[in-house]
């Protein structure tokens, strides 16, 4: 089965949930993993409580394709690899990511999946296996989350939503 960004968003819709509002964020108010200045700077709307709870998939799905996917070139990467890096693209931003893939790959650290990366990738794919390339992937996520300051808070949720999600991109990965 071909996978898509939409089928990619459905996961990851998943595991943002819905509307939260921990002090202990700092991301603040959060609705299916946007947070009010992330919806501000998107829609150059005000981005109040109420507006924040009323997001809906529909509503947010163009800001996700824009700023998240587009900007990890999901569409050319290998689909596994993609839901991967989608998945850690809307955790803890694209550029840091690409970074993350780019660090595995060999590829400048530059956090833009231009040509140099996307050649690194299929090479890097094509001697190890896509499978490994995105177990490698979620253990640099792990690595990356045990090193933030905030992750006696938040480590046990966001190493349990790698596992899921390399589940899923494994799966995908065939």
């Amino acid at each position: 089965m071909l996978h898509t960004f939409t089928d990619a968003l459905h996961i990851v819709l998943r595991e943002e949930g819905g509307f939260v509002d921990d002090a202990r964020d700092p991301g603040g108010a959060t609705n299916l993993g946007v947070t009010a200045r992330t919806w501000r700077a998107w829609s150059g709307q005000p981005a109040t409580l109420d507006v924040m709870k009323g997001l809906t998939a529909a509503k947010v799905a163009p800001l996700y394709k824009g700023w998240f996917w587009d900007k990890i070139a999901g569409d050319k990467l290998p689909i596994g690899l993609a839901l991967a890096v989608f998945d850690s693209a809307v955790n803890g931003g694209p550029g840091s990511a690409v970074k993350l893939l780019q660090g595995i790959v060999g590829a400048p650290g530059d956090g833009q999946p231009g040509p140099t990366t996307l050649n690194a990738v299929g090479t890097y794919a094509s001697k190890i296996g896509l499978t490994k390339l995105v177990c490698r992937f979620s253990d640099a996520r792990r690595d990356h989350y045990g090193a933030l300051p905030t992750f006696a808070v938040f480590g046990k949720g966001w190493l349990a939503r790698v596992a899921r999600i390399e589940k899923d991109a494994l799966a995908w990965a065939g």
